[in-house]
């Protein structure tokens, strides 16, 4: 059973002379818009080149030209179309084709739909009558015969013989959202395409987001008119009750909901999962509360509505959502994993104190314990049933790498090392649908990224002259990143990597600079080809004499167990800054430090930690630089900040004992402080909040605003050069670079 996840774009077809460059960089924004797909088979998979779409035949990998730039070119137009996504229908003899795309909050998910029927040459427009660009997630009937898509927040399908089209929800408006979700469940929870079509075909399941109540954000675009421009934006923010959220079943015959009942108030509550249980007419569905440290599973009938409770856990702190891949793709979705026809699924928890896999019966059994020992599974790759075998990536000994190893689904295996032993760093795997082949992505800190097929069940590359392993001489740098671990006075473990200066001389003095970001959203420790490049910096800061840090405190998610994640909850602001503060005051021991000339950035969450740091330890930081930042907890949205902090309602003196406005009268060295005026995630107005609080306390700092620039910070003519000469003339007039 293949686990649907991240996948990547590679290049295989290379002169032999060119097997050095055979190795490619992986990149996620390519295959993000589908530009590589298995075939049902697993035998074979599909890319587009030049936007022809490719078939590769495994294991020989020759190719052909399955649908060519001249089908994808509409009657009565000289161009082919511009495919950035495309799809296969489970019979393999329709190819539906995504174009035209437009931004909706983090990635393109609108555009126009076009399907080619591969055995007539047709090239067929969906949604012709409906706004242009204005489609999303259009996907197949499991019988293809009829495609569904969201538009204008309504749910369609339409008849691929016929092409009617009809509207099977008619309510849909800005607040009352049918099929997708509100900014805040996209961005928290990585829900984006909110409709299963039913196993027969014949009916259609699918959230719909009631945020009416919601009060709206409003940013101001002050410069494209001479007059301002109101955004509005439903964001509930912490504190607020989030949006109302239900699930229900529209027939496609008449177009009729029948809706779920779940227990519970659907405004204090998060559906966060839901999907048909295979060959069934019945649901499974996750519901969390609102604080979301109780997670529970109902099995539902989707013709009575009718809901019974099969599995619940609860956590002190807040239950994990195991999300399989990379959730900023398109066709992303929180897939359960089933196991047994249907009858049990796996599941992730770290009820024994580490992420372990469960084998979870829906129909009352004891649960089992799969992945079995003190480690964290990671993610999952391949469930091979008739084997009894699951595969996984895991770190028992290292937190900042990544290997595969397999186990037994019935939890009495032994833990299994796949990955080459002589590969030591971080590995990816995109596994074909049967498990047969899998495409093998590999680097580290010193390895430069490297891609090879193989074939998966016993890890033998299908062209040994190419593969990694045959080539790592080619593939491996000089190491300009070591791996680090300091404990801290208070005892704790941190692992990070430092970056010296390139003509290093341990008798002098450098300037250093922390990069941090520190919350549970992410690790910035990772054995990763990159890691240690600053990307807003111009020119080499080792060249230029800087030692550059990171280190990843308490709180981060490192696979070292629910502790250590879990020790920030309703601490993000004290925990994460006290480590980072005790871990520097360590590296400022060191003889080759200079601790006059010691900086810190962040952006986002990192911008955050940065200020704090700032003012909270102005004897450890003396220049920072805080991009995008949280100024005040109670700004941000609810799904986040309530999942590691609580209610207000109940805890507000967590959310301002972690807020950097609290500390700003302690800032004594050199800021500069960014932000986007057109941010939909940290909205602006914790820049204003922040200066504030400055001003009164007559702090002064360096500060700009991008107008209208999003939470990226990107968008505009010379934004990202702008941003990065600020960002690097700052740090070398405030923090100048050289041993000394």
């Amino acid at each position: 059973m293949r686990v649907p996840k991240i996948t990547y774009t590679v290049k295989w077809k290379l002169n032999t002379f060119l097997t050095a460059l055979f190795f490619v960089l992986i990149s996620l924004q390519v295959f993000s818009q589908g530009g590589f797909k298995w075939s049902n088979d697993g035998n074979s998979y599909y890319r587009i080149v030049n936007n022809n779409i490719v078939l590769y035949s495994l294991p020989s990998n020759d190719s052909k030209v399955l649908v060519s730039k001249e089908q994808l070119t509409p009657v009565g137009s000289e161009k082919p179309l511009e495919v950035s996504y495309f799809n296969i229908s489970d019979d393999e003899q329709k190819v539906l084709l995504f174009t035209n795309t437009k931004r909706v909050w983090r990635i393109n998910t609108k555009g126009d739909y076009w399907v080619l029927n591969k055995a007539t040459g047709s090239l067929q427009q969906l949604g012709k009558t409906l706004p242009e660009s204005s489609l999303m997630f259009a996907k197949f009937s499991p019988d293809g015969k009829s495609v569904a898509y969201v538009s204008g927040n309504n749910i369609y399908v339409e008849d691929l013989s016929t092409s009617k089209i009809k509207a099977l929800t008619t309510d849909g408006t800005t607040t009352l959202i049918n099929g997708t979700f509100d900014w805040a469940y996209e961005e928290e929870f990585a829900c984006r395409d909110g409709f299963r079509w039913s196993p027969d075909s014949q009916s259609i399941a699918y959230w719909q987001i009631d945020a009416s109540d919601i009060k709206k954000f409003y940013m101001i675009n002050n410069t494209d008119s001479i007059y301002s421009r109101p955004i509005p934006i439903e964001y509930p923010k912490v504190g607020e009750t989030p949006s109302l959220c239900k699930v229900g079943v529209v027939s496609v015959d008449d177009a009729k909901t029948t809706w779920i009942d779940i227990p519970g108030d659907p405004r204090q509550h998060y559906i966060v999962r839901m999907e048909f249980v295979p060959s069934t007419e019945k649901l499974l569905i996750q519901q969390l509360n609102r604080k979301q440290n109780d997670s529970k599973l109902f099995m539902s009938d989707a013709n009575t509505g009718k809901s019974n409770l099969v599995y619940e856990e609860s956590d002190d702190a807040w239950v994990d959502i195991y999300q399989a891949g990379n959730k900023y793709t398109i066709d992303f979705t929180n897939n359960f994993i089933w196991l047994n026809e249907g009858k049990s699924i796996l599941w992730a928890t770290e009820k024994d104190g580490w992420r372990h896999l469960y084998k979870v019966s829906l129909q009352g059994k004891k649960e089992q314990l799969v992945t079995k020992g003190d480690y964290d599974f990671i993610d999952l790759e391949y469930v091979d049933a008739k084997d009894g075998y699951v595969y996984f990536m895991a770190s028992p000994d290292n937190a900042t790498q990544s290997y595969l190893y397999k186990t037994k689904i019935n939890g009495k295996g032994s833990l299994e090392l796949m990955s080459p032993k002589s590969l030591k760093g971080t590995h990816n795997y995109n596994v074909s649908p049967t498990g047969m082949y899998a495409i093998h992505s590999f680097s580290n800190h010193y390895t430069r990224p490297a891609s090879e097929l193989i074939s998966f069940k016993d890890q033998k590359p299908l062209d040994e002259e190419r593969s990694i392993e045959a080539n790592l001489s080619q593939l491996e740098e000089t190491p300009k990143v070591e791996f680090i671990k300091i404990t801290t006075a208070d005892g704790v473990d941190m692992d990070g990597w430092m970056v010296k200066p390139t003509n290093f001389d341990p008798t002098k003095k450098y300037p250093v600079v922390f990069y941090v970001y520190t919350e549970p959203a992410s690790t910035t420790v990772t054995d990763t080809y990159g890691i240690g490049n600053n990307r807003n910096y111009i020119g080499n800061m080792a060249d230029d004499e800087y030692i550059y840090i990171s280190l990843d405190n308490r709180g981060t998610p490192a696979p070292k167990g629910r502790e250590w994640r879990k020790s920030i909850y309703r601490k993000i602001g004290q925990i994460n800054i006290h480590d980072q503060a005790m871990a520097a005051k360590e590296v400022l021991k060191w003889d080759f430090v200079d601790p006059d000339r010691v900086a810190v950035w962040g952006w986002s969450g990192g911008g955050s930690a940065t200020l704090n740091l700032m003012f909270q330890h102005p004897e450890i930081y003396k220049t920072g630089i805080a991009i995008a930042a949280v100024a005040n907890q109670l700004t941000y949205d609810n799904i986040y900040q309530e999942r590691y902090m609580g209610l207000p309602q109940e805890n507000k003196e967590d959310f301002v004992k972690g807020s950097p406005m609290t500390y700003a009268k302690g800032l004594e060295g050199n800021l500069l402080y960014i932000h986007g005026t057109g941010d939909d995630n940290v909205h602006y107005q914790n820049a204003e909040m922040l200066i504030n609080e400055l001003v009164k306390y007559n702090k002064q700092f360096q500060f700009m605003a991008y107008p209208n620039r999003s939470h990226g910070i990107y968008e505009g003519e010379g934004t990202t050069k702008h941003l990065r000469t600020l960002f690097t003339n700052y740090l070398k007039a405030h923090c100048p670079p050289g041993g000394k």
